[in-house]
């Protein structure tokens, strides 16, 4: 009988952020999923990039599967609202997981980015609470 090594651990996943656009009536859903820090911002700039090339869109970023944000994050999202601001569009928050809202919360984020309960639903057909 051959014995096996002891089992280990699996290795551990792959870090970073995978962001999913998607339209509805007045704009662009980007759904993140994962962790907003220095090494994953350029993901989120390139989906912002193209979601704000139209005049007077409303981006919202749905939160609800990002796990972990720092403070590259949350810079990216405040000059995104800058930006928008500019091009007569807006940046919108929805369903971020408690410790991201909190860390939202405690640096005035929620102030100037609106967090919504849930995002809008799919092109073309709003629910009226949008």
């Amino acid at each position: 009988m051959t014995r096996r090594p002891p089992a280990t651990d699996p290795a551990p996943g792959p870090v970073g952020l995978t962001v999913q656009a998607r339209p509805w009536a007045r704009g662009t859903v980007l759904a993140l999923y994962g962790e907003l820090d220095l090494d994953s911002v350029d993901a989120l700039w390139a989906a912002l990039d193209a979601a704000l090339a139209a005049p007077a869109a409303v981006v919202v970023i749905d939160c609800a599967g990002l796990e972990f944000c720092d403070s590259t994050g949350l810079d990216a999202m405040f000059r995104a609202q800058d930006r928008a601001a500019a091009r007569g569009s807006r940046i919108e928050l929805a369903r971020p997981r408690p410790p991201v809202l909190r860390m939202l919360e405690l640096t005035g984020a929620t102030d100037v980015l609106p967090v919504r309960d849930v995002p809008p639903s799919g092109p073309g057909r709003p629910t009226g609470r949008e």
